[in-house]
């Protein structure tokens, strides 16, 4: 009997652990913002190509098929949170929610940290980002429209394809592509900055020139006001789990992408051409920043003022 693909196995049990942490912010070199805020740890979208497998397996904890069925709940971040930021020392720089883990993740329904922690950096005048594949991050329009109010904060909505057969075998736990497209939708039309994160763009998977076009389009459809994209890094532990769920829905491919991925990076001869094309597709539909009402942040010398 064959493999059955990855959108035909049951969605595995969850275990939830109610930990408290000790800190809340974690600092960042490298990235455009510098630090970075994690309400949960593990994720349950299991999507098959997350880099954070690759943390998990230098950690020595699970990153194959058992990664993302405990997931950590940090029970005292917003109480954590609200102290770093209130410390004289804090410099008010961005902070990044979802660089490790999807913080509109279904726990986030249960427990509210996400929103917790965007109504203290709000009161604590910090910008701030998400990215997200969880259109859960419209319920908490109503805090996200005061914050963007004092400072300038960013929502990503991730959705690297449209294709339904690669979308169920690479992010079996996520929501549909284009609930994540509603729900930017929703947001810049409630005047928040909030755009899609083609990430990741996969080599003979989702990066047909059709393929990519069509997300292109739909972002620019629901209003986004701006359009990125990454493609795939494959590092050890992330590297297994992707071939493995590869070689049982695509096989044709998975020796083409051990060729490919000599290292945990694409070759630039092969990642260029398609971050050139998601851009000359994004100048041509007329991605921007299109809000009628946009909510804007003070000037940053008024904000200190306010402090």
């Amino acid at each position: 009997m064959p493999d059955r693909t990855l959108a035909e196995v049951a969605p595995p049990r969850i275990e939830y652990r109610e930990e408290p942490c000790k800190s809340a912010l974690s600092r960042v070199r490298g990235m455009h913002f510098t630090w970075s805020l994690n309400p949960y740890m593990g994720c349950a979208h299991r999507c098959t190509f997350c880099y954070v497998r690759a943390f998990e397996r230098r950690a020595d904890r699970p990153s194959g098929e058992a990664y993302g069925r405990s997931i950590r709940v940090k029970t005292n971040i917003v109480a954590v949170l609200d102290a770093e930021v209130h410390k004289r020392s804090w410099r008010h720089e961005t902070v990044a929610l979802g660089s490790a883990t999807d913080p509109y993740q279904p726990a986030e329904g249960r427990y509210r940290l996400t929103r917790g922690c965007i109504e203290v950096l709000a009161r604590s005048r910090t910008p701030f980002e998400i990215i997200t594949r969880g259109p859960l991050v419209v319920r908490d329009i109503d805090v996200l429209r005061e914050a963007a109010a004092r400072v300038p904060v960013t929502v990503n909505l991730s959705v690297p394809t449209l294709d339904e057969h690669v979308w169920r075998n690479t992010e079996p736990g996520t929501a549909p592509p284009r609930q994540r497209l509603r729900a930017v939708r929703m947001l810049v039309g409630a005047g928040i900055r909030a755009g899609v994160g083609m990430a990741p763009v996969l080599p003979g998977l989702s990066d047909r020139p059709d393929q990519l076009l069509e997300v292109v389009r739909a972002a620019h459809d629901a209003g986004a006001t701006h359009l990125w994209t990454r493609t795939l890094y494959l590092g050890p532990g992330t590297r297994e789990h992707f071939l493995d769920g590869l070689s049982r829905v695509w096989p044709e491919e998975a020796v083409r992408y051990a060729s490919l991925y000599r290292t945990a990076y694409l070759d630039r001869s092969v990642e260029q051409p398609i971050r050139a094309r998601v851009e000359r597709l994004s100048r041509a539909v007329g991605i921007a920043d299109r809000r009628t009402h946009p909510i804007e942040a003070p000037p940053p010398d008024h904000q200190v003022a306010l402090l």
